[in-house]
């Protein structure tokens, strides 16, 4: 009995898997899939799907973003001809990714990036300028800390002027040392007192 259900349930599963394999999930191609490119050239992506299918085209700021803004909507320079997206003009509010859905079934998307068109004199004119900008810190930076390294120097010189070391040593003056015929230090017993000798506060 156990032999037959096991022989029932791969067989159910061999006729679910023939249905699912007769019918392949949609391929989507979009060529091309990065673009770059200046403002004021046209642009074109193509959506290649083996058969007829229904498109629709939509863009998104990043590739993973979950809203997808419907294309043309109120874009003036983007024009949809069946399979392929035309951006006539290209703005710099054009970079993002381009998806395609046929049928329910979203493409892999295409990243366009537009950038401001700019002649060679420009650039080099910014990079003249930021070079000078560097150098400019530079040598701010180096006034700075010579600045500080002086200012440093004259309070340690201030310092050293409000105290000054005398000449001579003058701990000792005006301390009149009786010597009682000996010397200073080794003589101290004759002025210690007798023992037995009651001290008059006693």
């Amino acid at each position: 009995m156990f032999w037959l259900l096991l022989l029932a349930g791969y067989c159910g599963l061999a006729l679910v898997n023939n249905s699912v394999a007769q019918k392949p999930a949609l391929q989507i191609i979009q060529k091309p899939r990065y673009y770059g490119a200046i403002t004021g050239f046209p642009l074109s992506i193509q959506c290649l799907v083996t058969g007829s299918v229904k498109y629709q085209w939509y863009w998104a700021a990043q590739h993973n973003a979950s809203n997808k803004e419907p294309l043309p909507g109120r874009r003036e320079n983007i024009q949809t001809v069946e399979n392929t997206l035309h951006i006539l003009n290209l703005r710099l509010e054009d970079s993002g990714v381009y998806f395609c859905k046929a049928n329910d079934t979203w493409g892999p998307g295409t990243g366009v990036k537009v950038a401001r068109n700019i002649t060679v004199t420009q650039v080099q004119y910014r990079t003249k300028l930021k070079d000078g900008l560097m150098i400019f810190q530079g040598l701010l930076l180096a006034v700075c800390i010579a600045a500080l390294l002086l200012r440093k120097q004259d309070l340690l010189e201030n310092t050293d002027s409000i105290y000054e070391e005398p000449e001579t040593d003058h701990i000792y003056e005006g301390l009149a040392i009786e010597t009682c015929g000996g010397g200073l230090y080794e003589e101290l017993s004759v002025y210690a007192q007798v023992d037995g000798a009651e001290a008059p506060w006693e």
